[in-house]
């Protein structure tokens, strides 16, 4: 089983910032929050800074872990998902899609774009009930 890593970025107003998936990913053109596999060796909590760096070009400070789930949207793939609050090291920073993204915005959680993974969608609601 892979483990999986994701940020949950907010702003002021208590938007997410989330990416949409390319072509060649599971839920392509769908939405979702930054996040990728860790990779062997690598520690979680850097490995959810380099998804935010190279899904939405921001730099971010890793908070707690805000949510832990088994994510079974690919049955022969099952992967352990870890969502950690995260901000901007610079507040005034512009997302601009990168890596395995192809656009970046910031959503109200009550109101999502098409989301690429169920996991994100309970996450979502978590969120709006506080």
């Amino acid at each position: 089983m892979g483990i999986g890593a994701a940020v949950v970025i907010r702003d002021a107003r208590g938007h997410v910032l989330m990416v949409q998936r390319s072509a060649h990913q599971f839920g392509a053109g769908k939405w979702c929050f930054p996040c990728g596999y860790v990779e062997w060796g690598e520690n979680i909590r850097a490995a959810a800074a380099r998804e935010a760096r190279e899904e939405a070009g921001v730099e971010v400070t890793i908070g707690d872990p805000v949510y832990v789930e088994t994510n079974l949207h690919q049955p022969e793939k099952p992967t352990v998902g870890i969502w950690f609050d995260a901000t901007l090291v610079d507040p005034q920073a512009t997302p601009v899609a990168g890596d395995d993204a192809i656009a970046v915005g910031w959503f109200d959680p009550v109101t999502p774009p098409p989301l690429a993974f169920p996991t994100d969608a309970t996450l979502l609601q978590k969120l709006t009930r506080g």
